[in-house]
């Protein structure tokens, strides 16, 4: 394992790039969001990534981009459309704020996507980690970069043995090594060594304190919302009685899952039924 001191030496600095980049030129992943530099399907891919293995984000992924190729066609999509083409991946708001995000790209800004973290992160759903990810996948610009792989990289070779490492220890180790003149490729390494570092090793990330184990999806309300939106996509139009029957959730439970869904604008109330926008 690589020792790097605290105030990370330039000949420690070079080994551990090149350890990391040589992985990468070796083994990297080939994923269609490295072969462009398009904004657009760059933060597509950011939305559906969020909380989501690239397992299940490839197929959605190439089918989303048929259906909506610009930030134009995902913009003048009606919503139950959009709902339909993100069916599987769950955490429907996503594909809401993202619709809502191509909207506003849009009428603010001419159909480009913006390239400053501050003006990302005034769009719908957009926090620091996507901003500063699209700035670095699409604009190729030097941020800092910190999600669940690139943490066990940086755990693994510099906090062994550590318990309840923070963030904000990580940060200086992640700007004193970053590639400048190369951040997309240097980022793309980092995460493809991280998730080789926790199949062969399993997660480094699990001394860090920001690690949580998801709660179990069987039965939460995750479930349900999705289940709803499928019933939905699939029947046009129910009651929450019937909503309760083809879901095989509980009454009570499709209601208070239901009430939640339309007050996010997911789906509406007409009358006694229950739709899509």
């Amino acid at each position: 394992m690589l020792i790097v001191h605290d105030k990370l030496a330039a000949d420690g600095i070079r080994t551990f790039q090149r350890m990391v980049l040589e992985y990468y030129r070796r083994c990297g992943r080939d994923l269609p969001w490295r072969t462009t530099t398009d904004p657009y399907r760059i933060l597509v891919s950011e939305f559906m990534l969020q909380q989501t293995q690239v397992d299940r984000v490839l197929p959605k992924y190439k089918a989303f981009m048929a259906v909506f190729p610009d930030a134009a066609a995902l913009a003048r999509a009606p919503l139950h459309q959009v709902l339909a083409a993100w069916s599987g991946l769950g955490y429907n708001r996503r594909a809401q704020s993202l619709k809502r995000c191509a909207e506003e790209i849009m009428t603010r800004y001419g159909g480009n996507v913006p390239d400053t973290q501050t003006a990302l992160e005034q769009l719908p759903g957009i926090g620091p980690y996507t901003a500063r990810a699209v700035c670095v996948f699409a604009y190729n610009q030097p941020r800092i970069v910190l999600e669940t792989n690139i943490r066990a990289v940086y755990i693994y070779f510099f906090f062994a043995g550590h318990t309840r490492v923070q963030d904000a220890d990580l940060l200086p180790f992640i700007e004193k090594t970053l590639d400048r003149r190369n951040p997309r490729r240097w980022y793309n390494a980092l995460m493809d060594y991280g998730v080789m570092l926790k199949k062969t090793f399993g997660n480094p990330s699990r001394t860090s304190s920001s690690h949580t184990r998801q709660s179990p999806f069987k039965g939460s309300n995750r479930e349900i919302r999705g289940a709803i939106i499928k019933s939905l996509l699939m029947y046009k139009s129910c009651t929450e009685t019937m909503l309760s029957k083809k879901t095989g959730f509980d009454l009570e439970k499709v209601k208070a899952v239901t009430g939640q869904l339309i007050e996010e604008g997911l789906v509406r109330r007409q009358g006694a039924r229950i739709d899509l926008p």
